[in-house]
């Protein structure tokens, strides 16, 4: 379980799984001979012997004051995932996870959907008796209008997430639809990072002098901050996902911002620094993951 200090804030990573893919499984020009290609991943974000990319499946909780603010909530349990084998009827301990972590059912003021896709809402319901049931009963829900628009008449193809991941929120009265700019505090704010959904945001968090930005999945592996052109197969607007990373990448270079990413294995995190016309993402200090 990592932890960083933002100033006031507090951020926790509480993992569902990782392991080691295929880079092209995701983003097709990530082959093993690519990566390899990129010495700054090897370690920290890729296996240096295999070329393969590690993926992460994990969520952010915040902590500011009396607040507990989860961002994203992963693939869940027992949920019916046809075309995504690796999600499909888990069966994980995420949940006695987050409780240690502090973020347990009655824990949680907040969950912040950075968009809408099938590994990023799955804990937001649980399933009791043969119902779902919002896992977070005290919580707002933070759904992003323009995305909820989009989805709630756009099937996905990994099973009806909408019926099991997000209705229930609705029916229970506990979403809110939400600009994607958002303020929640003083300290913690969305900023819209459309393009791998139509209504996809980045979550933002200043304190003291301190800075970090949460990505969701405007890009899923570092090497898109190398190759920002690269983009992953499930960005619905490809051109536009493009130029949000690039967008991204120049408004937090070479400077004390944290970019903390939601698929990024390993240390999860690191500083974007220029690299002639693209850029690397420096881990700083982390375990030999080799």
């Amino acid at each position: 379980m990592q932890t960083w200090t933002i100033g006031e804030a507090t951020i926790t990573k509480v993992l569902e799984m990782e392991s080691v893919w295929p880079g092209f499984a995701v983003i097709p020009q990530a082959t093993p001979e690519a990566v390899l290609d990129h010495d700054w991943l090897l370690g920290p974000f890729a296996d240096p012997e295999s070329g393969r990319v590690r993926l992460s499946f994990h969520a952010f909780g915040i902590e500011v004051g009396d607040e507990k603010i989860v961002v994203d909530t992963c693939a869940g349990n027992d949920k019916v995932r046809p075309n995504f084998e690796a999600l499909d009827g888990l069966q994980t301990d995420f949940l006695e996870r987050m409780t240690e972590a502090g973020f347990g059912p009655d824990d949680v003021t907040a969950v912040i959907c950075t968009h809408l896709h099938v590994d990023h809402v799955g804990w937001n319901t649980h399933l009791v008796g043969d119902e779902w049931k919002p896992t977070f009963p005290k919580a707002r829900y933070l759904l992003g209008e323009r995305e909820w628009d989009h989805w709630r008449h756009e099937p996905q193809v990994y099973g009806d997430v909408v019926g099991d991941s997000i209705q229930p929120c609705i029916d229970a009265g506990l979403a809110e639809l939400v600009a994607s700019d958002l303020r929640l505090n003083d300290l913690v704010w969305l900023e819209p990072t459309p393009g791998h959904t139509p209504g996809h945001h980045s979550v933002r968090i200043s304190s003291d002098g301190d800075d970090a930005v949460i990505t969701g999945d405007l890009c899923h592996h570092p090497i898109q901050f190398a190759h920002p052109d690269w983009s992953s197969e499930p960005d619905v607007d490809k051109p536009a996902a493009i130029a949000t990373r690039r967008r991204f990448a120049e408004q937090y270079c070479d400077d004390h911002t944290l970019v903390l990413g939601t698929h990024f294995g390993g240390p999860s995190c690191g500083h974007l620094r220029s690299n002639g016309e693209a850029w690397t993402l420096d881990p700083g200090d982390h375990p030999d993951l080799a």
